[in-house]
């Protein structure tokens, strides 16, 4: 039996017993150009590595201008869920430094800004460990004004609050999610929400795909709705650039199942010209082949999906390469004994956890010439050092890719690219889980919807 080669899109966060998912918060570097102009409907985005031209569905902040902002209460939707230690010490202040240039273009603007975000998971009501205490005292460092801190997200207190707030100030409310009305998109919560704002802002990419009271009922109630800043960004590169892709147009998707790729399989299917696929669901796809596969994770259930892939891809004439040989590990273990092998020979009781050194060079070969690449999901088990060389190496070759445009769809690839030093030589990294991949399958996203179209 022949050997194919990789195969494609977008990878998930989920974890597995045998293909976890790589620990800690995605960090990112956001670079807001001054060279890219969401004023326009049009907007050329000008990135670290090449230029391009999207037309903007939704309305941005960067549409409305002083007189429109000077004096306006905005209430802005951002995603402040910074990860904290046990004292409540910031441990990560990404999505922080995230939300910093929405901010800078209202406070510029002279608008008075209502600060809202959830932080954690909170059960039933306030818990202190999930307050948005800790973020103040960061954000204005980082804005360098004294950002106003309010105990709740409704009522007296914040309407008191906002009787106070003068042009250029931002008071941040309490955690959105201590209102179990927030997640079930209330109307009368959202309602009471946007009770003093005259425009909405939505910045939180991350929970773009909730349609929750503070990211999509507030719209009905103020009189204009836009996209922030790092909305936009997303939406220009993860919409945008793969809706209209500079050819040719490769896409590598890792992760350890089909079944939570399928979507996103089959979206990037009617678009790219080659796909890649990596990870742990590349043995459901050589079972499909006919191949042995060890004790490396598969899912049976999804072996005829696998198949179907294969075939719909060969009648798009879109290349799918899989890997043609596997790191294998006599366990899941960070110190298992481990081998390469031709993936025609995967030994009995052994399991895949990397992409061998072959199939490196083949995704390699594959992104010759590529002029748009988009990359979810990791190629194995990058957390164990010795089964994380060809994530690294796929991290490596993007950052030599200086005439395309380069996407981290998201998820544990962010984490990839940060581990392995070259974030900022990426032309964009995605701040969304669950939000890039559904708009990578193409979905509508309730956040953006709701939005004022441009």
């Amino acid at each position: 039996m022949s050997r194919l080669a990789l195969a494609t899109p977008v990878a998930t966060s989920r974890s597995t017993p045998r293909m976890r998912a790589y620990g800690g918060t995605p960090l990112l570097k956001p670079a807001f150009s001054p060279n890219v102009s969401p004023f326009k409907a049009t907007r050329t985005m000008k990135t670290r590595k090449a230029t391009f031209t999207v037309e903007a569905a939704k309305k941005s902040v960067s549409d409305l201008s002083k007189s429109d902002l000077e004096g306006k209460v905005v209430f802005v939707r951002a995603d402040l869920n910074v990860p904290l230690d046990g004292t409540q010490n910031i441990t990560d202040d990404t999505r922080i430094r995230a939300a910093v240039p929405t901010l800078e273009y209202l406070i510029k603007n002279g608008a008075r800004i209502l600060l809202a975000s959830h932080l954690g998971r909170p059960k039933s009501g306030p818990e202190d460990k999930f307050r948005l205490t800790p973020i103040a005292p960061r954000l204005s460092q980082l804005l360098g004004i004294t950002v106003i801190k309010a105990d709740d997200s409704i009522g007296s207190e914040v309407e008191s609050k906002v009787k106070d707030l003068k042009n250029g100030q931002v008071l941040l409310l309490e955690n959105v999610r201590f209102y179990k009305e927030e997640e079930k998109n209330d109307p009368g919560h959202a309602k009471e929400l946007a009770k003093f704002a005259d425009v909405f802002v939505n910045d939180a990419f991350g929970t773009a795909h909730r349609a929750h009271s503070s990211t999509e009922g507030v719209t009905k109630h103020v009189k204009e709705s836009v996209a922030g800043l790092l909305l936009q960004k997303e939406l220009d590169y993860l919409d945008g650039a793969v809706k209209e892709p500079k050819r040719p147009f490769v896409a590598i998707v890792g992760g350890s199942k089909v079944s939570s790729k399928i979507g996103v399989i089959e979206s990037l299917l009617q678009k790219v010209d080659k796909i890649v696929l990596g990870g742990g669901m590349i043995f459901t796809f050589y079972k499909a082949k006919g191949l042995g596969v060890g004790s490396s994770l598969v899912e049976d259930d999804k072996v005829e999906l696998a198949r179907s892939l294969i075939q719909e891809a060969e009648k798009r004439g879109v290349e799918l390469l899989l890997p043609t040989d596997v790191v294998v590990a006599d366990k899941f273990d960070a110190n298992a004994n481990s081998k390469v092998v031709p993936v025609e020979e995967i030994p009995d009781g052994w399991m895949g956890l990397d992409i061998g050194p072959d199939s490196v060079e083949l995704v390699t070969k594959a992104l010759d010439g590529a002029k748009t690449i988009i990359w979810n999901g990791p190629m194995g088990v990058f957390e164990f050092d010795k089964f994380s060389h060809g994530t690294f190496a796929v991290a490596n070759t993007l950052a030599t890719k200086t005439d395309a445009i380069t996407i981290i769809g998201g998820g544990d690839s962010v984490a990839a690219v940060e581990k392995a030093g070259v974030a900022s030589k990426m032309s964009h990294i995605s701040t969304g889980g669950g939000a890039s991949l559904e708009l990578l399958e193409g979905k509508v996203l309730p956040g953006v919807a709701a939005l004022d179209d441009a």
